[in-house]
């Protein structure tokens, strides 16, 4: 007994493929007869046969599949059919076998005749139909588990399987206050004059698009790659421009993964600065950014392994270089120059280490990392960077969490530190005689986070980045540092996030920015935010 459904779909695929057979054979001696002397045709010809020898691989690949789900179907029916023979002989039995008389001068204590009768009939009836509903639930969950791979099959030229996902995302925000940035503020600003000092928008350019690659084993290692692009990197020149988002890539990479190591080449976060506050109000910029947050999409290539020091408790190292950044404004649009720290001729190193061990089903961590960098900013002016990392996850109970990170370091502007400084210029920058200082910087966050159901969690952080002010007072002024020189920015944010499906999201989030330069006065900005999304 055969499935109707999988036997008309093997015959649909038979049929495709003598289909496609007779195809290649007519169109082969079409193009022969027709095309013999013209060397162009026959690599053309060669080519179409290459296509239609691939499709009808994958079309040998499907129905194999198909014959395997087959053959399991089959063999639960015989185990149906073994199952219903043994309760249909149990059956026979008893209802063949005489029935059993009461002693003489008693009233049997049963059930009339009729139902006494019809009882042992009945049960096997009843496990019949129950069994074949099974079955045909069974069915139904197959068919249904084949379309939805049908559908959510992305199409490669390399024929490896890849994965589609990423977010529309659109945020409605209300500013009180200036800042950097209209709809993602790092940092506050006085309110310019004759300016109100509030406003309101709406934007889509934080939705993100991602693509992952699953490709083949390679010295025993899974491959895989992806891709995430968003819409933030920044705003054509024309009317309206605001609202046409331009695409950026935030990150890419590739990976070599065995049982407990793992290499990854691209693009990506910072390792050693793995965790961000949840928030959906800012994505094309980690939330805390310039505020304690380190972040920053680098070039790396770095190795991972991890240690199984129980069956619970794992160690994980990290190591790696990078592209030794200090996030100077490009001179060019279109032409690369090198920066202070590649300049230095070395990539920045870092390294990583990590403990945890899960609590509540949730992970309790604990890193720690560090980071060096070489800088040359000409003249043989150089500036050592180094910085040292600690990040933690803590399940206080199964509903409630608290994790956060913590940084101290100089000259690593190019991580988000010293609100985005690297070094301060004792004079005009553009002399040899000029001295230079790395600035030295410490920062951090830390957020709660109340998971109410399984559906709403509330969200609440505080973050702060220090510029120490003994390395800026009497050496550097706004002057000669090309902005602003900073010397703290302080944030908080209380957010939050319902999902009523899982690729359904709604939040509200509140932000304050208070910002205090070294040579004027602070300003502080507030922020409301509505974002809805969509997950695929």
């Amino acid at each position: 007994m055969t499935n109707p459904e999988i036997l008309v779909a093997r015959r649909n695929l038979t049929a495709a493929v003598a289909a496609l057979a007779m195809l290649l054979v007519g169109h082969g001696f079409a193009q022969e007869a027709a095309l013999k002397p013209q060397d162009a045709s026959l690599q053309e010809l060669g080519s179409q046969v290459q296509e239609l020898r691939t499709i009808i691989e994958q079309m040998r690949s499907e129905n194999a599949q198909s014959r395997a789900e087959t053959r399991e179907l089959r063999e639960e029916l015989q185990e149906t059919r073994k199952l219903l023979t043994a309760l249909a002989a149990s059956s026979n039995t008893r209802i063949s076998a005489p029935e059993a008389q009461p002693p003489s001068g008693e009233i049997a204590k049963s059930e009339p005749p009729s139902l006494a009768q019809s009882a042992p009939a009945t049960a096997p009836s009843n496990d019949l139909a129950g069994r074949v509903q099974k079955l045909e639930e069974s069915t139904q969950l197959l068919g249904s588990k084949i379309n939805e791979q049908y559908q959510t099959k992305v199409e490669t030229a390399a024929k490896y399987r890849a994965r589609l996902s990423g977010i529309v995302l659109m945020n409605a925000f209300h500013n009180v206050g200036a800042s950097d940035n209209l709809d993602l503020p790092d940092f506050a600003q006085p309110v310019s004059p004759g300016s109100s000092g509030s406003s309101f928008g709406a934007t889509l350019r934080q939705s993100e698009i991602g693509l992952e690659i699953f490709g083949p084993s390679l010295v025993g290692a899974r491959t895989s790659a992806n891709v995430v692009f968003d819409f933030g990197g920044g705003f054509p020149s024309t009317p309206n421009g605001v609202n046409f988002g331009i695409a950026r890539m935030q990150t890419a990479s590739v990976r070599l993964d065995w049982q407990h190591t793992s290499v990854i080449a691209g693009q990506d976060s910072l390792f050693i600065s793995p965790l961000s506050p949840t928030s959906f109000a800012s994505l094309a910029i980690p939330a805390f950014a310039y505020a304690g947050n380190l972040w920053g999409w680098t070039p790396q290539l770095r190795v991972e392994h991890h240690f199984d020091l129980t069956d619970k408790q794992t160690l994980t190292l990290q190591g790696g270089i990078l592209d030794n950044l200090d996030w100077e404004v490009p001179y060019d649009q279109f032409y690369r120059t090198a920066q202070a720290g590649e300049q230095s001729g070395q990539p920045a190193y870092a390294i990583r280490t990590a403990w945890s061990i899960p609590v509540f089903d949730h992970p309790l961590s604990f890193g720690a990392a560090g980071y060096y960098g070489r800088q040359n900013w000409s003249w043989d002016r150089n500036v050592d960077a180094w910085g040292g990392m600690g990040d933690w996850r803590i399940p206080i109970t199964r509903r409630l969490g608290l994790s956060g990170e913590f940084y101290r370091g100089r000259g690593i502007g190019g991580l988000g530190a010293g609100i985005g400084r690297t070094v301060l210029f004792g004079g005009n920058p553009y002399y040899p005689s000029t001295s230079i200082r790395g600035l030295n910087s410490a920062g951090g966050w830390s957020q709660l986070k109340f998971q109410l159901t399984s559906k709403i969690e509330l969200n609440g952080a505080f973050a702060e980045d220090d510029a120490f002010t003994g390395d800026i007072r009497g050496f550097a002024t706004d002057a000669n540092n090309f902005y602003p020189i900073l010397g703290r920015n302080h944030g908080q944010l209380g957010n939050i996030i319902y999902r009523p499906r899982s690729d359904v999201l709604l939040s509200a989030e509140y932000r304050r920015l208070h910002t205090f330069p070294v040579y004027t006065s602070a300003s502080s900005t507030n922020q409301i935010n509505l974002a809805m999304g969509i997950l695929f």
